[in-house]
């Protein structure tokens, strides 16, 4: 069991809150959350092992799309969260789950699970610098927009 404490997103919900549009709040959270995940999926990359074709070990990256199986399992646990923002760190090499756990032929090699225990606490700082840095670039941009249509 991980616990986590995060502290000062009450003020970026606030600052969300300035943004007009529920898609620019959406896109400015999709945009933070690949920035700050990025890093994450290179961890994974570096800790996978290198097999005989070296695939395994560059095919961690991120992605806001679920393989059919994935979704799946994903739409059962998650039915009613339809305002949620999500996007998702991992591989869909086939062999991955066998790399990850093991199997009766080899053991775990794990390359995500370490690279969630080195960063997951880095993420979701980044993740809150990424959407503060964000809603005011959006916030700016509405702005200058709002100027421009009142002048002519």
């Amino acid at each position: 069991m991980i616990t986590s404490q995060i502290m000062g997103f009450p003020e970026l919900d606030r600052e969300l809150g300035r943004l007009e549009k529920e898609t620019t709040k959406k896109a400015s959270l999709r945009r933070s959350l690949k920035k700050a995940s990025q890093p994450m999926a290179e961890i994974a990359n570096a800790n996978a092992p290198v097999g005989e074709t070296g695939e395994y070990a560059e095919s961690f990256h991120y992605s806001t799309k679920l393989n059919k199986r994935q979704a799946g399992i994903h739409r059962r646990m998650f039915r009613n969260d339809k305002a949620a923002v999500e996007g998702f760190v991992g591989t869909n090499d086939p062999a991955g789950v066998q790399q990850e756990f093991g199997n009766v032929n080899h053991g775990p090699q794990p390359a995500l699970r370490p690279a969630w225990d080195q960063d997951h606490r880095a993420l979701l700082d980044r993740l809150k610098t990424e959407i503060w840095t964000d809603i005011q670039k959006t916030v700016a941009r509405a702005q200058r927009r709002a100027a421009r249509a009142a002048r002519g």
